[in-house]
């Protein structure tokens, strides 16, 4: 499939399908976005864990992961990360997104590029407080049991891959997360928040990022 990189409003690179005429980030700010979906709405919520452990739907271009692990040294957090993605990049459009500079992490480049670099399915030691699991594969494959405090959604929109946001792909979802799990989403659409609902979630409509309105939280109750 084409992949074109391109530059999204707050200067960061992102990804654009021309085939399914979708994006990998938001246009209004790939790097703004991910701070305000995945941190500010997702990790924050976990100020008081010395450990967390995260999953990644779509790992994709690695922008969460690396914002995640510059934050997780910042907080002296340990994070167990894993990113299931079924179609990973090739190393051509990863070479060609910037954002170890937009970041101003040029001395954490090395761990970017490895992020990117190491194997998939094998457990990988980033440093001694970060460790990463790349799975690859779909995300009905899921399998895990009540293992995740925060899941990272960030799937391709539900208009362009419906099946990534239905019933049941939340309950895969809502049985991997522990009891009072949280799951951030970029997306607000009332089927989203009722197919959350349905598999048992508790669903919270915050303010969105730049260029949307409202993105979802779901809290896991059972």
């Amino acid at each position: 499939m084409e992949r074109k990189i391109f530059i999204t409003s707050d200067g960061s690179s992102s990804i654009f399908l021309p085939e399914l005429k979708e994006t990998y980030h938001s246009k209004h700010g790939a790097i703004q976005e991910a701070y305000h979906v995945f941190i500010n709405n997702g990790l924050d919520q976990f100020a008081d864990h010395a450990i967390i452990n995260i999953l990644e739907i779509g790992f994709g271009t690695g922008l969460n992961c690396f914002i995640t692990y510059l934050e997780s040294k910042r907080r002296n957090l340990k994070v167990k990360y894993d990113g299931v993605e079924a179609y990973p990049l090739e190393a051509e459009d990863i070479s060609q997104l910037n954002y170890v500079q937009e970041l101003k992490a040029t001395n954490e480049s090395k761990v970017f590029q490895k992020l990117h670099s190491i194997s998939w399915g094998d457990s990988h030691k980033l440093t001694d407080e970060f460790y990463l699991i790349k799975r690859k594969q779909f995300f009905t494959d899921i399998e895990d049991k009540n293992r995740f405090d925060l899941i990272y959604f960030d799937a391709f929109g539900a208009n362009v891959q419906p099946e990534l946001w239905t019933v049941e792909i939340f309950e895969v979802m809502y049985n991997s997360l522990k009891n009072k799990g949280v799951l951030v989403t970029y997306s607000a659409k009332g089927s989203v928040r009722r197919a959350m609902q349905q598999v048992g979630f508790k669903v919270e409509r915050l303010p969105g990022p730049p260029g949307k309105r409202e993105m979802l939280r779901g809290i896991k109750n059972g």
